[in-house]
């Protein structure tokens, strides 16, 4: 009888997956995000060290609570030129929730309005909405051509804010490709569930609290990263 073929060993299939830094400034609920994508199949470290920050496949820069208090956390860490730096080299980049919301120019919040890091024009405001915040599950009107939501366009997503962006006026310099945005709408205000522009992807709502649908997202995500090659 011939002997099954034996599988890889754990550590290798581990070594072969792509790596992924969880931005560390502070944020809440990071640990469910470092859960989701290490499920998803990424060897994920939460930290703020700048160097392993920039080494990694991908890095994910998550977001709850109030936009000038989020931008404030990621200054003090450095966040912003570790953003600048792997967007240069067309690093890829994952924003969550108000990570989505930190990369446009500026959020007002009670009537107090913060700079963001301007990598997309346009201010993140109140939700016109009769009940807010916006909190629980809501369909997404993906672009064609999302590599993000490739597979899941028709699926529900978790969603929990109060301010979004409601406008979309970013004029992309030939040859680059526009960027593709994907809406959703609640009591009548639509605004920016997510977006994909070369390395830079963010997404209003929350993967890590998505079920499958997230899952599958983060998924997308990770396939779009630069893996090591294993040796033959």
């Amino acid at each position: 009888m011939t002997a099954a073929p034996l599988a890889p060993p754990a550590s290798a299939a581990q070594a072969d997956a792509p790596s992924v830094v969880v931005l560390d400034h502070g944020s809440g609920n990071v640990r469910s995000v470092v859960r989701a994508l290490e499920a998803a199949g990424a060897r994920v470290d939460l930290t703020a060290d700048r160097e392993k920050a920039l080494a990694a496949d991908g890095l994910v820069v998550p977001g709850v609570g109030a936009f000038a208090a989020t931008m404030a956390q990621i200054l003090a860490v450095g966040g912003d030129r570790i953003i600048e730096r792997r967007l240069a080299g067309g690093r890829p980049v994952l924003g969550i929730c108000v990570g989505l919301q930190v990369m446009f120019e500026a959020g007002t919040e009670h009537g107090t309005r913060a700079d963001g890091l301007a990598q997309w024009p346009g201010e993140v405001t109140a939700l016109q909405a009769a009940i807010v915040p916006h909190m629980g599950w809501n369909t997404v009107e993906a672009p064609a051509g999302s590599r993000l939501l490739a597979g899941i366009e028709e699926e529900r997503f978790y969603f929990v804010h109060s301010y979004g962006v409601r406008s979309w006026d970013f004029e992309p310099l030939p040859p680059m490709p526009a960027p593709l945005v994907t809406w959703a709408e609640h009591g009548g205000d639509r605004f920016i569930a997510a977006v994909e522009n070369g390395a830079l992807t963010a997404a209003q709502f929350h993967p890590e609290k998505s079920g499958q649908a997230g899952a599958r997202l983060l998924e997308n995500w990770l396939g779009t990263l630069r893996r090591p090659v294993s040796a033959s």
